[in-house]
């Protein structure tokens, strides 16, 4: 039984309708990174970045699980090898495609956060800067979301799982975004055969000992079918 870590990002969730951030139609095309994703851009204005992310919400409600996302699931499902997948995505496509074994590095659109005391609760559809807390009753609810600057979720969970892998995957990621970006070099170091699953050569794809590019509908399935037939 393999053991297969497998890093998920928006590429992997874009044919399902959810927008990405850095396309030339991307959401950062309409918000500064420093107003909507940052702990100091909440301080300066909180309502809008409450408003940023009710909308963010309500489209992945509203988006369904791909070929992609279900192939993962499949994969999973059939208990041939051990999976794990890390998402930077945060909707919650993948969970309702069926994976279980899942870390949300980057948070989670439908759980909220309270920043006085650490408290996380399920989110509701809207949130507001005047919500409290139910555990501590401040109002200081913000949503479960790691912002730049933050540390990503379970790390060194991540890195002790990418290190002990038998094969990295990297489906849909632009190779932007570190410390996700990085995985590569550290399965690389650890001697993990690695392979890139994207619409098209990430910034790192020169790192992979292989590549497969086109739509995540398509490759992702065909490679899944390869893995279950092996």
């Amino acid at each position: 039984m393999a053991r297969i870590v497998i890093l998920t990002g928006a590429g992997i969730s874009a044919e399902s309708g959810i927008r990405t951030f850095r396309a030339s139609d991307g959401l950062w095309e309409e918000h500064r990174i420093e107003d909507v994703a940052t702990p100091e851009g909440f301080a300066r204005n909180p309502a809008l970045v409450h408003r940023f992310y009710n909308e963010r919400r309500a489209a992945a409600a509203a988006a369904e699980p791909n070929a992609a996302h279900r192939a993962l699931a499949r994969l999973e499902a059939a208990g041939a090898h051990q999976v794990l997948i890390v998402t930077q995505n945060v909707d919650d496509l993948h969970e309702r495609a069926g994976s279980q074994n899942l870390i949300h590095m980057h948070g989670t659109l439908n759980r909220a956060l309270c920043a006085a005391c650490g408290h996380r609760w399920p989110a509701p559809s809207e949130m507001c800067k005047t919500q409290s807390c139910p555990a501590c009753g401040k109002p200081a609810t913000r949503p479960d979301i790691v912002w730049f600057g933050e540390m990503p979720y379970r790390m060194e969970e991540i890195w002790t799982a990418l290190r002990a892998a038998d094969l990295f995957v990297s489906i849909g990621t632009s190779g932007n975004v570190y410390p996700a970006a990085g995985f590569v070099a550290d399965a690389m170091h650890a001697g993990v055969p690695t392979l890139e699953l994207n619409l098209e050569p990430s910034q790192g794809t020169r790192m992979f000992d292989a590549a497969r590019h086109g739509p995540a509908t398509q490759v992702v399935p065909a490679w899944v079918d390869e893995m279950l037939a092996a």
